[in-house]
């Protein structure tokens, strides 16, 4: 009986515990060249131990209610991350309105250096946040979405000193391929082979990536399109697909864990 009321009791406290734990989404704020920019830090609170942490880019429309659902679902209990604001607090495209999205990355696409420039902020705001958050600050990386994997991508090239970079059916094309030889993170890059969108460029970034010093990895997903991890998305050319969401998510789990961990 005094077994089974300390069952009860160990239960109880673990429930507890359990319903205090939650995911954190904590507004993070900076000002760069004189644009407000407002990003989203994202983690589990159920305990302090200190976790790698990530710079996240989503897709071109931004920081949204998905994109945080998404962050969620990636940081779980593994990791802190920071939702990035790429455009500045008052441009979100609103879900939908491509034309929106478009106009919102013009800028950035028209000028790289500016997009490296925000994207190493954002790195640099990340870490800034190691005080206040969970974050081991020797285990950084960064992963983006479409226009999000463009912006990691860059990030890697820019020099950045982070372990890895994870980009899923972002953009490949660079406006410079000699700044790949700064590159100091592990690269993954993951597309659909179907994606007309990306896969033009694949065979410049290939090049690009055999001139670099980098330990990185080109992988093609078959069958799949544009958009492969955008849950929602359903049109031909940009389209969810389960399977290869579910498998370029695992690659990016092992690339993680073996960059942070120093293994091949």
């Amino acid at each position: 009986m005094r077994f089974a009321r300390f069952s009860c009791l160990a239960l109880l406290v673990g429930l507890s515990f359990a319903a205090q734990a939650r995911m954190v989404h904590r507004p993070v704020a900076w000002t760069l060249d004189g644009t407000h920019f407002k990003s989203v830090l994202v983690y589990d609170d159920a305990g302090a131990v200190k976790r790698p942490a990530l710079v996240m880019v989503p897709n071109w429309y931004g920081v949204n209610d998905a994109a945080i659902q998404k962050a969620d679902m990636i940081a779980g209990k593994d990791y802190v991350i920071l939702l990035v604001d790429m455009y500045g607090e008052n441009v979100r495209p609103q879900p939908g309105h491509a034309d929106q999205a478009q106009a919102a990355t013009k800028p950035l696409y028209g000028d790289r250096a500016l997009m490296r420039k925000r994207i190493n902020e954002a790195l640099a705001q990340l870490k800034a946040q190691a005080g206040r958050a969970p974050i081991d600050t020797g285990k950084l990386a960064a992963i983006g979405f479409c226009f999000g994997g463009t912006a990691v991508l860059d990030l890697a090239r820019s020099g950045a000193d982070i372990a890895a970079v994870v980009s899923f059916h972002g953009g490949l094309a660079t406006d410079d391929p000699a700044l790949s030889r700064n590159i100091k993170a592990r690269v993954l890059a993951m597309n659909g082979a179907n994606d007309k969108g990306t896969m033009p460029d694949a065979d410049r970034f290939m090049a690009e990536m055999r001139a670099s010093p980098a330990d990185w990895e080109f992988v093609v997903i078959g069958n799949a399109v544009h958009c492969f991890t955008e849950v929602g998305e359903n049109s031909p050319g940009c389209k969810y697909d389960p399977r290869a969401a579910a498998r370029s998510y695992r690659l990016m789990q092992d690339w993680l864990r073996a960059a942070f961990s120093g293994t091949p």
